[in-house]
C-alpha cells in the first residue's frame, strides 16, 4: 500500500488525470443528460489541470527540497515562481470546471504551453546532462505531453456549433 501511495503522489499528474476520468465516469452513471465529452472535459479540467496544478503549487512552494530532488535539480527561488504559476493555472481550471467554452480554452492553452515547454526541457536535460530522475524522465514526461493533447481533443469535441452565415 505504501508503494502505491508513493507512486500516486510521485506521479500526481497521471493520478489526477485518471481521477478525472473516474469522476467523469461516476458522474455519467448518475445522470444521462450530459454529453460524454462535456462531462469528461469538465472533470479533466477539475482534476488533471485544477487539482494537479494545485498539488504542483504546494510541492514547489512548501516542499521545495523534495520537489527539486525529484526533478533532479538543486533547490532555487525558481521553485516559488513555478509554484505560483501553477496556482494561477489551478484557479483558472477550477473556474472553467463549469464555465464557458472561452474560459475553458484559456484553462487548456496556458497549462499546455507550460507542460509542453517542460517536456522539451526534460528531453534537453536528458540529452545534455543525463538527468533521468523520476521527475524529469519518468511518467511526468509522458503526462507533460499527454495532458495537453487530451485537453485539445476535448476542446475540439465540445466546441459549440456556430450559426451558419446568412
Amino acid at each position: 500500500m505504501r508503494s502505491i501511495i508513493g507512486f500516486a503522489l510521485s506521479n500526481y499528474s497521471l493520478s489526477f488525470l485518471v481521477l478525472g476520468f473516474v469522476a467523469a465516469g461516476i458522474a455519467l452513471m448518475r445522470r444521462n443528460r450530459s454529453s460524454v465529452a462535456e462531462t469528461m472535459f469538465a472533470y479533466y479540467l477539475l482534476c488533471a489541470i485544477g487539482f494537479s496544478f494545485l498539488y504542483n503549487f504546494v510541492m514547489h512552494v512548501f516542499f521545495q527540497e523534495t520537489a527539486s530532488k525529484f526533478i533532479g535539480w538543486a533547490p532555487s527561488p525558481f521553485e516559488t515562481e513555478v509554484g505560483t504559476a501553477s496556482l494561477g493555472f489551478a484557479l483558472v481550471a477550477f473556474l472553467a470546471f463549469k464555465g464557458s467554452y472561452g474560459l475553458r480554452i484559456g484553462a487548456v492553452v496556458g497549462p499546455s504551453a507550460f507542460l509542453l515547454g517542460a517536456a522539451v526541457g526534460h528531453v534537453y536535460q536528458m540529452l545534455t546532462v543525463h538527468n533521468f530522475a523520476p521527475g524529469n524522465a519518468g511518467v511526468v514526461l509522458y503526462t507533460d505531453i499527454g495532458v495537453p493533447l487530451i485537453g485539445f481533443v476535448l476542446l475540439a469535441l465540445t466546441r459549440p456549433t456556430l450559426p451558419s452565415p446568412s
